[in-house]
C-alpha cells in the first residue's frame, strides 16, 4: 500500500459525509416544499401531509446518518492503512 492510496482514502473520506449531507439537506427541503405546497392547495389535508412528511424527513436523516456511521467507520480503518504504508527508513 503507498502513501497515495492513503491521501486517496482521506480525500474520500473527507468528501463524503459533506456530499451525503448535501444530498439529504436538498432532498429535505424539496419534501418540505411539496408538503407545504400540498396543503396550501387543500389545507382540510394537513395533518395526513404532516405525517407523510415526518416519516419521508426520518427516512431522509437516516440515510445521512448512515453515512456518518461509515465515515466514523472508515477512519477507523486509517490506522491500519498507514501502518501497511513503508517507511521511507
Amino acid at each position: 500500500m503507498t502513501m497515495i492510496s492513503v491521501a486517496i482514502a482521506f480525500v474520500g473520506l473527507a468528501l463524503a459525509v459533506p456530499i451525503a449531507v448535501l444530498g439529504g439537506a436538498a432532498a429535505q427541503g424539496r419534501a418540505a416544499a411539496a408538503a407545504l405546497e400540498g396543503v396550501a392547495r387543500q389545507p382540510e389535508s394537513a395533518g395526513e401531509m404532516r405525517a407523510l412528511l415526518i416519516i419521508s424527513l426520518a427516512l431522509i436523516e437516516s440515510l445521512v446518518i448512515y453515512a456518518l456511521l461509515t465515515f466514523f467507520l472508515l477512519m477507523g480503518r486509517i490506522g491500519e492503512m498507514l501502518e501497511k504504508v513503508p517507511t521511507g527508513g
